[in-house]
């Protein structure tokens, strides 16, 4: 059963407005679904807290990775929980360079803090193309499984 399946069918149908959003990488698991416009998302976060809770806890157990809630309301995304995943990455003196001067200019406190806003600025300005590598890997992977059994 695919991970998105396996939460639209623990999740209470009251909870949101359709199916909720389940998107998975190596890490985390991010669960975020919608609520009527003009919902109060403290109100729902704490109704919902200990049902999230019990859900993530087996999510955990049987995916190997964390779990994170959010919610949409209108065009306003709030996110309860999310993990920071460090990345180990080497790069030259130039790479650096770009880094750094985003941490003299402040718009980063650490070289960690500009990598994030640099991969945030590539997702913004590159999303479309982004989202045809993604469609690209997912054909890669149907013909892998549909491949030899080696």
């Amino acid at each position: 059963m695919d991970v998105r399946a396996w939460f639209c069918e623990r999740i209470p149908d009251e909870w949101f407005e359709g199916d909720p959003e389940v998107v998975a990488d190596r890490e985390e698991i991010v669960v975020i679904g919608t609520l009527p416009k003009g919902a109060d998302v403290a109100a729902f976060r704490e109704r919902t807290r200990d049902a999230r809770v019990d859900v993530a806890s087996v999510a955990e157990q049987r995916f190997g990775r964390k779990v994170s809630w959010g919610v949409i309301v209108g065009k306003e995304r709030h996110l309860f929980t999310h993990a920071a995943v460090p990345v180990m990455t080497r790069l030259r003196f130039g790479e650096r360079a770009v880094l750094d001067t985003l941490i003299d200019a402040g718009v980063a406190r650490s070289r960690s803090e500009a990598l994030a806003w640099c991969v945030r600025l590539v997702e913004r300005h590159q999303g479309e193309w982004i989202g045809q590598l993604r469609d690209a890997l997912a054909h890669v992977e149907q013909a892998r499984a549909a491949g030899p059994d080696l």
